[in-house]
């Protein structure tokens, strides 16, 4: 069983992001999957292959079938090496592979004996006269192994002289393992027979695993000069040579030395080639890193592998593998490496929704303002007189109040804004619809008196008038200063009002901390006292034709219960925004 793994570098070694095994008996297409199996994570693109010849040759087949060519980074066991028949015609696929083989010596004492063997002087090997045939293409008498040779062997030949010879590149590996097994055996027998020649009774019967013992424990030069040990794994030092497969200017591929391995890597990064001569180094990983704000969700059992998930909504990247959601009153930075405080706003003066009011309150205070002078010009006037002056200047003044509340509801908030807001949020409709309610409710008692008898009622002269009507305003006043007792004014960062989806958008709005219930008790009073009022103008109606203040009050009453109906519930139903303060100021001076 053969197998490829596909790696990427990590911290301090290598990292196995897929580990695929080539069957003994591969079927049509398996290799094909193989390829298609490596794509699935295609930044990692080094392939380690342990496999023989044929399976390395149809694995860089199949990566030329699929258009892979020049993607993978191959490297290659000392089964590879280098080798020619693996790459013979996939020259271009397997360009810039990695190999290794041990580093090898040839032994001149083997040379020297080898080529001085004969047929006469290596009778004891009983394969040698069979080599001989091979090497010398010739045939050794009737009983030769090469029946269809019609040269005939003379016994002269010679082994250098009239063939090519190379030394094998295991001799020294051949020998120095022979060598070992000569120490050890030798090492036992001083240790169990000593001073006895021959086996003695104690190595009879050999035990394997104390044969074993002695052959780590050996140490000898070897037969190229390098030093034979073994370390307590058993494995003897690793000394190879590291090739890579390149293809040189001149369109010819060859193995080329890049560095070597003795006890430490010792590599000529500069001699590299990648891909026609690239000499930059490619990467390859498994999954690329993460972007700031990103986390790492790792691939079970494959600690280089993973998926990057962004840092959604009001979470930020706490670490490289966590994201966490940032406290309330803060939200992402732009990266979503950390938490930034939300921006705090106001309504601004130059907001639209504070330019409308501003300009309908601006126009409503000049003409209230125009009014009063001309009343307080004309005081004395049968007509001023006729009209109730004393109420018509608390009147005045309540419609005042009403105008100007909408400068207090655009302001700054403060604790003295806030408290501000709460006196005068409902105190003009206070002044206006309780001087109405007096005026009202003088009409009906007159008219309902006069169908009794010619005297008079009580409580209608001026002064009395603004008697009732100042007391029914201290109700007001006493609900308002009860309200700071038990709810001191302060303002208040509300952060869910504009908490958007995206956190960028969000914002934390600065308001005073009044609540809607206590926004609507504050203007329930006024709200009863309209009512009231205009259950005195429904009375009332029916008043005679030339005494016509009852008929344009009641019309007023009526059309101010008509808005107020359609304010409450619209109020109530829209969602929080820093401008429904200014709705409400909106709303009370279009009732006016």
């Amino acid at each position: 069983m053969t197998t490829t793994q596909q790696v990427q570098v990590a911290t301090g070694g290598v990292c196995i992001a897929q580990s695929l095994k080539i069957p003994r008996e591969p079927r049509s297409g398996e290799f094909d999957k193989i390829i298609r199996r490596l794509l699935e994570t295609s930044n990692a693109r080094a392939i380690i292959m342990f496999a023989n010849e044929d399976d390395i040759r149809r694995v860089l087949d199949a990566a030329k079938r699929n258009n892979q060519t020049g993607h993978f980074l191959w490297v290659g066991s000392d089964s590879w090496g280098s080798k020619i028949s693996p790459v013979i015609g996939q020259e271009r696929v397997a360009e810039g592979a990695i190999t290794i083989l041990p580093k090898r010596a040839s032994v001149d004492a083997f040379d020297r004996y080898f080529r001085s063997r004969s047929l006469s002087n290596n009778r004891r090997n009983v394969w040698f006269a069979e080599f001989w045939e091979e090497n010398f293409n010739c045939k050794l008498g009737m009983h030769g192994k090469r029946p269809g040779s019609l040269k005939k062997c003379t016994g002269l030949e010679k082994v250098g002289r009239d063939s090519s010879y190379e030394q094998e590149g295991k001799v020294q590996f051949v020998m120095d393992a022979v060598y070992a097994m000569a120490h050890a055996l030798h090492r036992m027998h001083r240790e169990l027979c000593y001073g006895y020649p021959g086996l003695c009774p104690r190595m009879a019967s050999i035990d394997g695993k104390e044969l074993l013992s002695h052959i780590r424990a050996v140490s000898f030069n070897g037969s190229a000069g390098t030093p034979v040990v073994f370390n307590e794994n058993g494995d003897a030092p690793g000394r190879y040579d590291i090739f890579q497969y390149q293809i040189t200017n001149r369109s010819t591929a060859e193995y080329r030395v890049i560095g070597s391995w003795t006890n430490k890597l010792h590599l000529k990064v500069e001699a590299m080639r990648w891909k026609s001569g690239d000499p930059s180094l490619p990467p390859s990983v498994c999954s690329i890193p993460c972007r700031a704000g990103e986390r790492k969700k790792v691939v079970k059992g494959v600690p280089c592998c993973w998926h990057c998930e962004r840092c959604e909504g009001y979470h930020y990247q706490a670490s490289e593998f966590t994201c966490e959601l940032c406290p309330y009153e803060m939200r992402p930075d732009v990266n979503r490496t950390g938490c930034v405080p939300i921006p705090i706003i106001k309504l601004e003066w130059h907001s639209p929704w504070a330019v409308v009011p501003v300009f309908i309150s601006m126009l409503g205070i000049i003409a209230t303002s125009f009014v009063i002078v001309t009343f307080v010009r004309y005081n004395d006037t049968p007509i001023v007189r006729a009209s109730g002056r004393e109420m018509s200047y608390v009147l005045l003044t309540g419609i005042f109040l009403c105008y100007a509340i909408t400068f207090l509801m655009i302001a700054t908030p403060d604790v003295g804004v806030c408290s501000f807001r709460r006196i005068f949020l409902g105190l003009g409709m206070c002044f206006s619809y309780a001087a109405l309610l007096t005026k009202t409710n003088r009409i009906h008692r007159i008219f309902e008196q006069g169908k009794k008898s010619v005297t008079a009622p009580r409580f209608i002269s001026p002064a009395s008038q603004l008697v009732i009507t100042f007391s029914l305003i201290s109700v007001q006043l006493l609900g308002v200063f009860v309200w700071f007792a038990v709810d001191p004014p302060h303002t208040v960062v509300d952060y869910g009002e504009q908490r958007t989806q995206d956190p960028l958008s969000a914002r934390g709005v600065l308001k005073c901390d009044i609540s809607d219930l206590s926004l609507i008790c504050s203007l329930g009073y006024s709200i009863l006292l309209m009512v009231t009022c205009t259950v005195y103008a429904i009375k009332t109606r029916g008043v005679p034709e030339t005494f016509n203040e009852a008929k344009p009050i009641g019309f007023t009453m009526y059309t101010t219960c008509i808005i107020w109906l359609a304010f409450i519930p619209i109020f109530f139903g829209t969602s929080q925004s820093a401008e429904r303060a200014c709705a409400a100021s909106v709303a009370k001076l279009t009732s006016k």
